[in-house]
């Protein structure tokens, strides 16, 4: 008898402790020696992929992700250096809200620039197979964003992670593992809360986030320009997309060193930056309006739309995200107000069924709530922002463009116990608040339709920034 109540109370703290395990992180070992999915192969029709851009699969890769499309980009590179676009995996899940990780528990996934190295790669995950973006990196703890464990997984199940499914996992997860064996010390991740469009930055231009964005966004021009890896580095809290001169390193706190820098790269991306910057000008004066998206936790790719039993929180991906419509008029009051008072104005209304958007609408269609007039048509603008105080000044090449608001600095630092029994490695680089800003002038957006595709057997991978592939290899169905 009391064998068996001794089993039973044994059974019940393993099940405790599994469950606390789940809880406790996107990733926590539960002791699974030699796991077999970690030495899968890749796919045949991603090898052919490979060998067809002129690649191999001990090249070194580099890796995108981008939170509002939900989706995460392979990029390998070719024999004259060059990175050339691979696969798209679309995302099964990410949690939180546009926008940087500050602390822990917020449900935030990353954004900014990060390093992955072998030893960051867990075959043994809870979450199937995983390995750690490498969150908080240098910008971070300059910042004293707290947290970490911050994994790119399998199970479809996120708390501040990017996951994936089960198969998309195994393969990326053999991709990269077919890299480090050729050679490369370490993958440069670069997380993005949507892609750096024209069109996305004229709608989230009064965004509290706009100016750590805009700060991203250098990095991210400076790849697409060269398509080489991007130095990534960080000093006065601030990115910065160069190398040191002479040897020195950064001091992510400290005034930068001399730059080492490529001014044919950086015409390039200056160039760039300009005809976007027209762009967006431009859209605005045709009424492209600013807007905050609201989610009720995160979201996924529409290709999984079919598949909400299986996902983490079920019932907050069944809600689409509501569109804040701002007023930029001067008369309007501050953007924080703004947001604040239609979130309020919403309600329980977050758990619409389809997207909503935060404007007055015509009759609703048979069986939709018609969404409510959220913010006036007559009302919001930022509200005004003390620049950042910088102890030395970020080279002009690097300095963010002015914005319409700038982040609170948070306020301490402390890396997780897990994370560092771990030895997780960061980048010298990190997600810095850019110094704030001039008020941008701006009108509104429509809200974008959403597509609810039904099952598919496949999925089409997108090309970076393009239509749709339809010779891609389509996604294989999840193991889950």
């Amino acid at each position: 008898m009391r064998a068996r109540r001794a089993i039973k109370v044994l059974s019940r703290i393993a099940l405790a402790v599994t469950g606390a395990a789940l809880l406790a992180g996107c990733n926590e070992d539960l002791g699974v020696s030699g796991n077999a999915r970690a030495f899968a192969p890749i796919p045949e029709a991603t090898l052919a992929s490979f060998t067809a851009k002129g690649t191999t699969k001990n090249a070194p890769v580099l890796i995108r992700a981008f939170k509002k499309e939900a989706e995460f980009e392979v990029w390998k590179q070719g024999a004259d250096g060059r990175y050339v676009y691979v696969k798209t995996f679309p995302m099964c899940r990410w949690s939180g809200q546009l926008g940087p990780k500050q602390r822990e528990g917020d449900r935030q996934v990353p954004e900014g620039f990060y390093t992955i190295t072998p030893g960051s790669m867990n075959p043994n995950s809870a979450y199937y197979l995983s390995f750690n973006v490498g969150y908080p990196n240098a910008y971070d703890r300059a910042w004293g964003h707290t947290g970490g464990s911050i994994m790119v997984h399998g199970i479809c199940s996120s708390a501040g992670c990017f996951s994936m499914t089960d198969t998309q996992i195994e393969e990326i997860y053999a991709i990269m593992r077919e890299a480090f064996a050729g050679g490369q010390h370490a993958v440069q991740m670069q997380s993005f809360p949507f892609r750096m469009t024209a069109e996305n930055l004229a709608k989230h231009r009064l965004d509290p986030n706009i100016a750590f964005w805009r700060e991203l966004k250098k990095g991210s021009d400076a790849f697409d320009v060269t398509k080489m890896q991007t130095p990534v580095g960080v000093c006065n809290r601030h990115y910065v997309f160069a190398k040191p001169k002479g040897g020195a390193s950064f001091d992510a706190e400290a005034a930068c060193p001399p730059l080492d820098v490529d001014k044919d790269v950086l015409r390039a991306v200056a160039d760039k930056e300009a005809r976007d910057d027209s762009e967006v000008q431009s859209l605005v004066a045709k009424g492209v309006k600013p807007i905050r998206i609201v989610y009720q936790d995160g979201g996924q790719n529409p290709a999984f739309a079919h598949r909400f039993a299986e996902v983490s929180r079920p019932d907050a991906i069944a809600a689409a995200p509501t569109e804040i419509v701002l007023d930029d008029s001067p008369k309007a009051k501050p953007v924080a107000v703004q947001i604040a008072a239609a979130r309020r104005s919403v309600g329980d209304g977050l758990d619409k069924p389809e997207p909503a958007t935060a404007v007055a609408s015509a009759s609703p269609r048979p069986g939709q709530r018609g969404t409510r007039a959220l913010v006036s048509t007559a009302a919001v603008k930022p509200s005004p922002v003390s620049p950042t105080d910088v102890t030395g000044a970020v080279p002009a090449a690097f300095a963010a463009a002015p914005s319409a608001y700038a982040k609170d600095e948070p306020k301490s630092a402390t890396r997780s116990f897990f994370d560092r029994i771990r030895g997780s490695s960061d980048a010298n680089a990190g997600a810095v608040t850019a110094a704030p800003a001039a008020q941008a002038a701006a009108a509104a957006p429509a809200a974008p339709a959403v597509s609810k595709p039904g099952p598919q057997a496949g999925l089409a991978h997108r090309a970076p920034g393009g239509a749709l592939d339809a010779t891609a290899v389509a996604l294989a169905p999840t193991s889950e």
